[in-house]
C-alpha cells in the first residue's frame, strides 16, 4: 500500500516545479496578488498566497515582473506584470516545459509497454 503521505510530499514538489510558468502565464496582463490567485485558481491551479507574494516579490527582484500601485481605490493595490524580460523568460520557459512534457510523455508510455 502507498503511503499517502509521501505521496503528498511528492505531488507537492511537481506543483511547486511549475508554479513560476504558471504565474508568468497569467501576467501578460495587469493582475494584484488576490486578483492572480482567483484567475489561477479558475483554471485550476492552486497556489497558496504565503507562496504567491513571496513568488512575485522574488520575480519582481529578478527583473522579471514590473510593479506600479494604484491608489485611486479604498484599498491601494499592488499590479504586477511581466517585464521585457520576463516575457523573455516566459516564452524560454514554455519552450523548456514543452521538451520536458515530450520527453515524459515518451517515458511514460514506453513503461506501459513493458
Amino acid at each position: 500500500m502507498i503511503d499517502k503521505t509521501l505521496l503528498e510530499n511528492m505531488i507537492g514538489e511537481l506543483r511547486r516545479g511549475t508554479q513560476i510558468l504558471a504565474v508568468l502565464s497569467q501576467l501578460a496582463d495587469n493582475q494584484y496578488g488576490y486578483s492572480l490567485l482567483q484567475r489561477l485558481e479558475e483554471k485550476g491551479v492552486s497556489i497558496e498566497a504565503g507562496t504567491l507574494y513571496p513568488l512575485l516579490r522574488r520575480l519582481e527582484s529578478q527583473g522579471l515582473l514590473k510593479s506600479e500601485w494604484d491608489t485611486t481605490e479604498n484599498r491601494p493595490r499592488k499590479y504586477y506584470l511581466l517585464s521585457d524580460a520576463g516575457t523573455e523568460m516566459y516564452d524560454q520557459l514554455k519552450l523548456e516545459w514543452n521538451t520536458i512534457v515530450k520527453e515524459l510523455d515518451h517515458l511514460i508510455e514506453g513503461a506501459k509497454t513493458k
